[in-house]
């Protein structure tokens, strides 16, 4: 898959998502007899996009991951509340549940000196078994402070304020953890061992 088309896939529901809600985010949208405001009406949007990019992927690779699988789920189910009860608080603690997923997931993976997390990454990350572990042990503890942070935002402020922090603040953070373990990348990659064995 080319990489501008997994961007898409990645990105575009997001995007549209924000998109609509800017469109709409002071007005109210009637259909099918029910009023909703413009979050449920981008959430209305979003979760058959987000569907969609996913089964475009899975025709194309033949495969999700289980943290897409997840992310899936989680859309499809709190997406629907969000729309069918007309409640956006749903959506809203959306990411909370899927960075306390991915939290478990790895946590669970440490406890049974599993590496999921080379499993998902190793082609991308080439690193050390030292690497990993100080890795995963770092994002445990990351996907804890935005689960906690997304909580916070959502409760306490406006719905344009969470919807930028879901849908660029949450990039930037995650943009801004790895550039921050880059020098953990050095230390511990595997790559240049790999290049003066082959």
């Amino acid at each position: 898959m080319s990489p501008k088309l997994k961007t898409l896939l990645d990105y575009g529901p997001l995007v549209v998502f924000l998109a609509v809600f800017v469109l709409y985010r002071n007005e109210t949208v009637t259909l099918w007899g029910q009023d909703y405001p413009g979050l449920i009406l981008a959430t209305l949007v979003f979760v058959p996009l987000t569907v969609a990019a996913n089964w475009i992927l899975w025709a194309r690779t033949g495969t999700l991951s289980v943290m897409q699988l997840v992310t899936l789920a989680v859309v499809v189910v709190f997406g629907g509340l969000t729309i069918w009860l007309n409640d956006p608080r749903f959506i809203k603690m959306k990411p909370t549940l899927i960075y306390l997923i991915f939290a478990a997931l790895l946590a669970t993976g440490v406890a049974l000196r599993r590496n999921w997390l080379a499993a998902a990454m190793g082609e991308a990350l080439p690193l050390s078994p030292e690497g990993w572990r100080i890795l995963t042990t770092r994002l445990i503890w990351f996907c804890l402070g935005l689960a906690a942070l997304n909580e916070t935002i959502w409760r306490t402020q406006s719905d344009t304020t969470w919807v930028l922090f879901k849908t660029v603040g949450l990039i930037l953070l995650t943009l801004g953890f790895f550039a921050a373990n880059a020098p953990l990348f050095a230390r511990h990659t595997t790559e240049d061992s790999n290049s003066d064995a082959g």
